[in-house]
């Protein structure tokens, strides 16, 4: 239990004491003392006023004095009007060094393998383009979402849900086959991805052409956009792959294994992976078997052209359709499938699908159907939704070809990684080899630093230009500051221990004590609300806190050998804190720089 719990404690139990009053702990707030004020936590003592009948000077005294009796760590205290203002000695700080801070997973609880999974879903693409920007802020946050809650003691298993079937995928086929005159990744050194991509964009271009030549005609645009030759041809592809044409799914498996071979890479460059792979032309069938299920309970509907449906408007929400008029199933059809399948693989906790807020809709419908089918677990499933990320020129569109690539972007984040590390001397002791790998964590720390430290909840906009930089909130920064620290621990070398009654902490060091002190409470507080966001800043607080330090404070030049020692530990005890909670962020920390 920590000091900030122990005080809670103390502080209801002497409510009890001195006014009779009836406080749980969970319900004694402290926070930290503001920076004007000497202190450590601050109660507000007001909503006891009332019952002590007494000034809220008199309270926080009462308070204070019981409190510091009963609590040899409590050190002093002093009062600003109706807040306590609590005092911590310094023995308590120096043993939560000694003691908790210098082990290697400070802040990161123990995993409980038998406990039921918690099940995160993220990435989810669609096999009929690269991965993109959007990708990539779905791809990171599911990432460290992953790593936070393993961080909190969570048994975590990551699956992904490839869309590698439909009327999308149907259409890079169909314009391959058109205009593609049997290109392959290897005759054209394209990546696999990069490649389908590129005729999802062709078929767009031709599609375009087709409606404007009907609307020209004299034809309306929705029945244009209808009737348009090369939608017609792709409805017709979708509906002969669900049938199970043996020349349509020879062709669909191999532009999706060029696409499967080009996601691969950019995942592992992006380092970031996955306990099991769900493929839609998989769980689909699955989807059906449910949607005749609720037809036979009554609680799905077919239409008189053939649709079957769910009527939402009782729950506020509308009629949703489950499968079209010609069979084929939609996106909702193959989720309801995944979803009872993701639970009777995992019997799942709970069931959390990382996915844009555009989606916040469908995830109401789904969980919606799941209870009305009647399982149970439906309350389980759970929609982490997060904003778009936008760059300075505005939304990106994949039909349009307007997208940023996510390899594009890694590349030139890698370049100027270098650039800036060049021009700041980063790198003029490491051999080539070294250097390369620094490029690379330096653009990834930067891209996932910049990206993760927004709230997940809020658009945002990306510039690749500000995330790269050696000071300021960048992954950079917090990446050469673990630098730093570790050459101070490389050139100080094994030290005796340290004396307790040898050190009085000055006012920086205090400050970098309070900081790690919090680190497992910021970890679960960022669990509890699935924000790598939190964990980001945090690390940004502590690394300026110690470079703060730094500046002040001598620590290898140090004559007190009692005192270097010390500061040598709490130098390494920030190093293992940074390295925590970057790694948590997927964020690799060199160890010089």
């Amino acid at each position: 239990m920590n000091i900030t719990d122990r005080l809670s404690q103390t502080i209801a139990a002497q409510l009890g004491t001195l006014y009779g009053l009836q406080v749980a702990p969970a319900d004694v707030v402290l926070q930290a003392t503001r920076r004007e004020f000497k202190g450590d936590c601050t109660l507000v003592v007001f909503p006891y006023v009332k019952a002590a009948r007494k000034s809220p000077e008199a309270v926080a005294e009462e308070i204070g004095a019981a409190v510091q009796k009963a609590m040899p760590e409590v050190s002093g205290y002093n009062i600003v009007k109706g807040f306590l203002n609590i005092e911590i000695a310094d023995s308590y700080w120096l043993q939560f060094l000694a003691e908790q801070a210098l082990a290697t997973d400070y802040g990161m609880a123990k995993v409980d393998a038998s406990a039921a999974p918690v099940v995160i879903e993220y990435s989810s693409p669609n096999t009929n383009k690269p991965l993109h920007l959007g990708h990539i802020r779905n791809n990171l946050l599911g990432w460290s979402v992953s790593q936070l809650l393993a961080a909190a003691g969570a048994n975590v298993k990551k699956v992904n849900l490839v869309n590698d079937r439909g009327i999308h995928i149907c259409k890079s086929m169909l314009a391959w086959l058109r205009y593609g005159n049997g290109e392959t990744p290897e005759s054209t050194g394209m990546k696999g991805d990069h490649l389908v991509g590129k005729y999802y964009v062709e078929f767009d271009k031709h599609y375009k052409d087709e409606v404007k030549q009907l609307m020209e005609s004299g034809v309306e645009e929705e029945q244009a956009k209808r009737e348009a030759p090369l939608m017609v041809e792709a409805q017709h592809m979708l509906k002969r792959w669900e049938e199970g044409d043996a020349e349509v799914r020879a062709l669909w498996e191999k532009m999706n294994g060029w696409v499967y071979a080009g996601f691969d890479e950019t995942y592992n460059r992006l380092g970031v992976g996955f306990d099991k792979v769900y493929y839609e032309s998989q769980t689909y069938l699955l989807g059906k078997e449910l949607v005749q299920k609720g037809l036979d309970m009554g609680v799905l509907f077919r239409k008189e052209d053939g649709s079957v449906w769910c009527d939402l408007t009782g729950d506020g929400l509308d009629q949703k359709l489950l499968l079209r008029r010609d069979g084929t199933s939609v996106y909702m059809t193959q989720d309801l499938g995944t979803a009872l399948l993701r639970h009777n693989d995992f019997g799942a906790e709970r069931l959390i699908y990382v996915v844009g807020n555009e989606q916040d809709y469908h995830f109401k419908v789904l969980k919606l159907i799941l209870g009305k089918l009647g399982f149970p677990w439906a309350d389980k499933v759970y929609h982490l939704s997060y904003g778009m990320v936008e760059l300075p020129n505005g939304k990106m569109k994949s039909r349009e070809g307007t997208v940023v690539d996510a390899d594009d972007l890694i590349d030139e984040m890698e370049r100027t990684a270098e650039e800036m590390s060049r021009e700041h001397g980063k790198n003029d002791e490491l051999q080539p080899d070294e250097q390369k790998h620094l490029y690379h964590i330096l653009a990834l720390g930067a891209l996932k630093y910049f990206i993760l430290k927004v709230d997940p909840t809020k658009n945002m906009l990306f510039n690749p230009a500000e995330s790269i930089d050696f000071n300021g909130n960048t992954g950079p920064f917090i990446q050469y500051t673990h630098a730093r620290i570790r050459s101070i621990v490389r050139k100080a070398g094994d030290h005796q221990p340290w004396d307790f009654n040898a050190v009085q902490l000055n006012e920086k060091e205090r400050t970098v004590l309070k900081a790690l002190h919090s680190l497992p409470d910021t970890v679960s507080a960022a669990a509890a609300a699935f924000s790598p966001a939190m964990v980001a800043n945090y690390a940004y607080d502590l690394a300026k806190a110690f470079n703060s330090f730094y500046q002040d404070t001598p620590i290898l030049r140090e004559s007190d050998q009692q005192l270097m020692a010390f500061r040598v530990d709490l130098c390494a005890a920030v190093a293992n804190a940074l390295k925590n909670t970057m790694n948590i962020l997927g964020i690799e920390v060199p160890e010089r720089m």
